[in-house]
């Protein structure tokens, strides 16, 4: 017996497919994020898909948000390493400069 709804992942395929003339539309250059917003979409598309709600954009814009959070977070988790290392690195610069000038003495 075949399925009488379709899926979410049917849903947003539709989805997709209605904004196919947006897509083309965009620079070659914007192409790529948009393909990969839609990507965000269906890696959440089993929580979307439970939620069952009458308009399937909602979760795909919630699961772009979800991503797009996630990505900020290891973003921001880089700079703080990447700021610390610099530190390290300045307290080091500073300490060799300080032993270069009593040695000079």
């Amino acid at each position: 017996m075949g399925r009488t709804n379709p899926t979410y992942r049917d849903a947003l395929r539709a989805i997709e497919e209605r904004w196919a003339d947006f897509r083309r539309a965009l620079r070659r250059r914007d192409q790529p994020h948009f393909d990969q917003l839609f990507e965000y979409a269906r890696e959440h598309a089993d929580a979307s898909g439970l939620l069952n709600h009458q308009n399937p954009l909602l979760p795909a814009l919630l699961s772009i948000d979800l991503e797009q959070e996630e990505r900020l977070d290891d973003h921001e988790a880089r700079l703080d390493e990447l700021e610390a290392a610099l530190e390290t690195a300045d307290d080091q610069r500073e300490l060799v400069d300080a032993d270069r000038m009593e040695t000079d003495q």
